[in-house]
């Protein structure tokens, strides 16, 4: 049996590069790592060679691709959360929807394109992420609980003190919602202003 050594070659490529891809999200803490953009990427190229290669006499490899870039929407959909009014997992969505073409262009042989394109994704992830740390804004959920109304205009008041917009705001049985823009960097602060001020009460940062 004639082992194609290239054909293997093009599926340790893709996974290669998909598990970097997925290293970088690893990394950040993301739910989606390592093992599932090297699956993805490992099942794209080999999706990408047996169209190539399977079937005798003419064939098109581009259906085939096709099938792949339709169908990795379910996988990427399954990685987005929309959770108070904020939807997550976009960037992981797109990492993966990246890591299958990358699969795809290693089962072609495009070795370079592929590795280009694994960087790339990359080095926007990780810049991006630089920049966000550094000069970014996120919103943060709080939730108190039991929560009166005298307590959560207090606690209003103490967060635009010190800078931080309150977005949106809800109370329902004893529930308060509040949804707060601050710099990543003062995160840690913003927690320990809202736990200084809500003592005996039940708290949910997010």
């Amino acid at each position: 049996m004639l082992i194609e050594w290239n054909l293997i070659l093009r599926l340790l490529v893709a996974g290669l590069l998909g598990g970097l891809i997925g290293f970088e999200r690893e990394v950040r803490a993301k739910d989606v790592g390592v093992r599932t953009h090297f699956i993805v990427a490992l099942g794209s190229a080999l999706f990408m060679l047996i169209s190539q290669y399977a079937f005798s006499g003419r064939f098109d490899a581009a259906r085939v691709a096709a099938q792949v870039v339709s169908g990795i929407g379910f996988i990427g959909a399954g990685v987005i959360i929309f959770q108070k009014n904020v939807v997550r997992g976009i960037t992981t969505a797109s990492a993966l929807w990246v890591a299958a073409a990358i699969g795809l262009a290693c089962g072609a042989g495009m070795y370079a394109v592929s590795l280009a394109a694994a960087l790339m994704t990359i080095i926007c992830l990780e810049t991006m992420h630089f920049i966000t740390r550094r000069y970014g804004e996120k919103n943060v959920d709080i939730s108190v609980h039991p929560a009166d109304n005298r307590t959560i205009l207090s606690l209003m008041g103490k967060i635009q003190e010190a800078g931080y917009p309150v977005e949106s705001f809800t109370i329902h049985d004893g529930v308060a919602d509040l949804m707060v823009r601050i710099h990543p960097r003062d995160h840690e602060k913003l927690v320990k202003m809202v736990l200084e001020n809500t003592e005996g009460l039940g708290v949910d940062i997010s």
